[in-house]
Parts: structure tokens; sequence; C-alpha cells
């Protein structure tokens, strides 16, 4: 049986973010408090320090670098499928030709 993966919502990140950095607890004992794991806190804290309103976009809200990143990825996929394709319609009509 499969376990459901545990989403947290964006307010509760925060707030388990500035009990770290605004009310000095440790990162471990927070987490403990919160029953997260406190590496899952130790990203939190991270990304929000790096991305600041921007982080924990929650699902379907990618950053634009992120989501031209991901279109990026799903067109070269594409381009490298049809490129085998192409490859095997070219060796095919090659042995035809024969």
């Amino acid at each position: 049986m499969t376990q459901k993966r545990k989403q947290y919502s964006k307010q509760f990140k925060v707030d388990a973010v500035n009990l770290v950095t605004e009310q000095g607890y440790k990162v471990s004992e927070a987490a403990r408090n919160l029953g997260i794991h406190h590496s899952s806190l130790r990203r939190w804290k991270k990304q929000l320090e790096t991305d600041g309103n921007q982080a924990f976009p929650g699902k379907g809200n990618l950053s634009p670098e992120k989501e031209e990143l991901y279109r990026l990825r799903k067109e070269n996929k594409r381009l490298r499928m049809e490129r085998e394709i192409l490859k095997k319609a070219t060796a095919f009509f090659v042995n035809e030709s024969k």
C-alpha cells in the first residue's frame, strides 16, 4: 500500500520557518514539535531565504523561470521523439529501395 505524501500550506511553512528565525527554536526542536522531518524544515528555511515572497508557489503556480524550463524540457522531449521516428523511417525506406 502506498503512502500519500503530506502537503503543507504556504502559511504553515512560513510559520514553521518563523519559529526558527524569529522565536529562536532550533530546527530539530521545531520540526519535532510540528511533527515534520528536520530536513524538510531546513529546506523550507533555505527556500524562504533565497526566494522570499516567491517561495512555496504551490501546484501550478510556477515561477516564470521554472515555467519556461518545464516548457523547454517538454519541447526537447517531443523533438527527440520526432528525430527517432525520422531515423527509423529513413532506415525503413533505405531497406525498401534495395
